[in-house]
């Protein structure tokens, strides 16, 4: 929790790119702040307007875990504050921990606000460095006995973090998987990202052992001990692979629980492409092997 109203932390920025930025000039400089102010408000009036409509969320018992959600964010301006309203809504965490990885659409306008909230904290890369190297940043931040992860985008819906952290909450599992593709794999309407889900994942499967069905999923929930013993090396989307190996390799369990998917296309900023699934299969070939 914040007992300061400190500025977002900026990690491993160059000292010659911090000493070379200028202040705004005072109108400039207003005038994003009002848009920001503005963006925020639009944002979370849309979350309101949309739980009110929707079913209540599930009620269920408060956990005594401490929980870090830690989500990575770059050029997510059009929907940053409504995931961080979503995540606030479902009420299991502790702290949110954002880490930007040097947005340059105005989402850090908008991460200067949040950071204001007493269970939100913002780190800000100094340039960008990717998603594995966001989450890092994160995982070192967090103070939880469990650690989730959260995309800054729309795709994956908050109501099913709950879910995900019962296995851990009852001791039959020491990370949890959510899977997009366990009960209706139809859910990404993409024929070519399912059979690359499909082939990413069923290498890994040969590599370490498990019988995942979606070992590319962003929701991902550690207890804070496995993380704790992990080194991660992947800047970019290599992350996923690399821990799975890495978790398998220490023998702890995972167990997969279906979620809920709306997947969102390149046109509405996916950043995923193809090098990246290139690098994926070069990370289960590095890290995979059966312990």
């Amino acid at each position: 929790m914040k007992t300061t109203d400190s500025a977002p932390s900026i990690v491993d920025a160059p000292p010659h790119e911090v000493a070379r930025s200028e202040p705004p000039r005072a109108d400039r400089a207003l005038t994003r702040r009002m848009e920001a102010q503005l963006a925020v408000a639009e944002q979370t009036a849309r979350v309101a307007q949309e739980l009110e409509a929707a079913p209540p969320i599930e009620g269920r018992t408060q956990t005594t875990l401490a929980v870090s959600v830690v989500i990575p964010c770059y050029n997510e301006r059009e929907t940053i504050v409504e995931i961080v309203r979503r995540v606030q809504m479902v009420g299991v965490h502790r702290e949110v921990i954002i880490v930007d990885d040097f947005s340059t659409d105005g989402t850090r306008d908008l991460l200067l606000l949040l950071d204001n909230e007493p269970d939100i904290r913002v780190l800000m890369h100094g340039y960008n460095r990717g998603k594995g190297a966001a989450l890092r940043t994160g995982f070192s931040a967090a103070t939880g006995d469990v650690v989730m992860i959260q995309d800054a985008d729309l795709e994956y819906n908050p109501n099913d973090l709950p879910r995900l952290l019962e296995p851990i909450e009852r001791g039959e599992a020491d990370v949890v998987y959510g899977s997009r593709f366990l009960e209706d794999a139809h859910q990404d309407p993409s024929r070519m990202h399912r059979l690359g889900n499909w082939a990413l994942t069923a290498a890994s499967n040969l590599a370490t052992g498990q019988r995942l069905t979606d070992m590319e999923t962003c929701y991902k929930v550690f207890r804070r001990e496995v993380l704790d013993q992990i080194h991660i090396e992947q800047k970019r989307f290599g992350f996923e692979p690399e821990i799975t190996a890495k978790v398998s390799k220490l023998g702890y369990r995972i167990k997969e629980l279906p979620i809920g998917y709306d997947s969102r296309g390149y046109e509405e900023g996916k950043k995923i492409g193809w090098r990246d699934a290139v690098n994926a299969f070069y990370c289960i070939a590095k890290y995979g092997g059966r312990r």
